[in-house]
């Protein structure tokens, strides 16, 4: 157990304080348009359990800097896993090829904010490590006594806490402390012809003690158990053109990879969005609003401050059908001349922040999920989501589903499996023909991949008619 406080953590077996740092941030940063000092000291654990053993078990303990120097649309970055004054100064000397062309004015720190989004203990230590054991034994026990059907049981806990501090030139800095936990199980299940795959997770930003109640594994069990069991009933899908009803909650990973990233800032300044230069027009059907807020507390995308110290925000990104917003970091939001959103975040000291989502949803509208079934003939009830591809500049995207099912008439029928959503973002945006009043957040499992850097996400969104969107499946009768 460490009892540092989370700012001292920085400075154990280094020659430096508080004064040095600034100092040495100032003596980095000068005649730079923007940048800063982050440090990052982390500790995470990962424990799996696979088939009644425990098949890995891994502590990690990381701490770094990283020294970026902005000008112009020009970044100089510098990163080391030692923190001490001789590698701070070999980081400075590297961010002053960017030096040469200096606006002459060095851009405003963020304010700062009093608001705490989350707790600050850390869920590593938290729990002694047989009581994680412990936990995943009576998942797999409870998995295997609940269903004779159950054939193997995956379960896994992680957790992690992370404490950053951030300085600038004008001597401000800005500290967060984050903890962030995630329960997976994942079931087999088999009826001697054929085997299915079921899984479900939980988590967010709070003490681990939450996410391994009794109440909470339970219900992840049956859920992943559930999954499975309707994916081994179920039939070839359907292919062709039609209306898709989607589900709430965990399918909003569709509008965050399809229409969420192409309003990311980066995108946009460069103009290889498909929603580049859209600012203020119709992009959407009526009753189409989507917002980033990185500010719901406990939640896995959330954030107090982003990685350059800017607090987070609620930001509307589309407003009943109008483009009224961007996903903005520092950088991208001075050379479009915007405000920063609170969105430049990175995975870590080792890499430098580009504007990113948070928890991306959709609001709700005025339908009941059973009205939208019902005025569907032959159509896809599409409730959960695997992996996916989208193109930002095209808005091209192909999503699998692991779970969906027929509507004939109005009513859910059979579940299907192999089927694809195939489209284009800017495109579905105006086929939406229903909103639900049901929206939901995800469990809390989200991790969003960009630029080779991955960082917690959170969607959402309530049950959504799509017309006319083309689904891949193996059944063409």
């Amino acid at each position: 157990m460490i009892n540092y406080l989370p700012e001292k953590l920085f400075f154990l077996n280094t020659d430096l304080d508080e004064k040095r740092l600034v100092n040495l941030t100032n003596a980095a940063l000068k005649n730079l348009d923007d940048g800063e000092l982050y440090l990052e000291y982390k500790q995470s654990d990962a424990l799996v359990l696979d088939d009644g053993r425990i098949k890995s078990a891994n502590y990690d303990t990381d701490r770094g800097f990283g020294l970026r120097g902005v000008v112009g649309e020009s970044s100089g970055y510098a990163h080391s896993s030692e923190i001490s004054e001789n590698s701070i100064k070999r980081a400075a000397n590297t961010i002053k090829s960017v030096a040469s062309g200096y606006s002459g004015k060095t851009d405003l720190s963020p304010e700062r904010t009093n608001k705490k989004l989350y707790s600050s203990s850390n869920p590593v230590n938290e729990v002694q490590f047989n009581e994680k054991i412990k936990v995943l034994e009576q998942i797999n026990s409870y998995a295997r006594e609940s269903d004779s059907l159950v054939k193997q049981v995956s379960a896994s806990l992680t957790s992690s806490w992370q404490v950053i501090k951030i300085y600038r030139i004008d001597g401000r800095s800005y500290s967060d402390v984050r903890p962030l936990v995630r329960l997976n199980v994942q079931v087999v299940v088999g009826d001697g012809k054929k085997q299915e795959t079921g899984s479900f997770g939980i988590g967010g930003r709070s003490e681990l003690t939450q996410w391994i109640q009794p109440d909470k594994w339970r219900k992840s069990v049956d859920e992943a158990i559930r999954q499975a069991k309707v994916n081994l009933s179920s039939v070839n899908a359907p292919a062709g053109e039609m209306t898709v009803i989607l589900g709430p909650g965990w399918p909003g990973i569709l509008l965050h990879e399809a229409i969420g990233h192409g309003l990311e800032g980066d995108f946009n300044r460069k103009k290889t969005s498909a929603f580049s230069e859209l600012m203020g027009e119709r992009i959407a059907a009526k009753g189409v609003t989507v917002v980033d807020d990185g500010t719901i507390k406990n939640r896995r995308g959330s954030l107090t401050i982003d990685d350059e110290g800017t607090p987070t925000q609620s930001t509307t990104l589309i407003e009943d059908g109008i483009l009224t917003g961007y996903i903005h970091d520092r950088l991208n939001a001075r050379l479009m001349n915007m405000k920063p959103t609170g969105n430049g975040r990175r995975e870590s000291y080792a890499h430098m922040p580009m504007p990113r989502m948070t928890n991306t949803y959709m609001l709700n509208g005025s339908h009941k999920k059973e009205e939208l079934i019902a005025g569907v003939k032959d159509g896809l009830y599409a409730v959960n989501f695997g992996g996916g591809q989208v193109d930002i500049t095209s808005g091209k995207f192909v999503f699998s589903c692991t779970e969906a099912y027929e509507i004939k008439n109005g009513k859910i029928e059979r579940p299907v499996k192999g089927a694809t959503l195939i489209g284009n973002g800017p495109d579905i945006l105006t086929k939406i023909s229903g909103i639900g009043d049901d929206m939901e957040l995800d469990p809390g499992v989200g991790t969003c991949g960009k630029d080779g850097q991955g960082v917690p996400v959170g969607v959402g969104q309530p049950s959504l008619k799509i017309d006319g969107l083309t689904v891949g499946g193996t059944n063409t009768n």
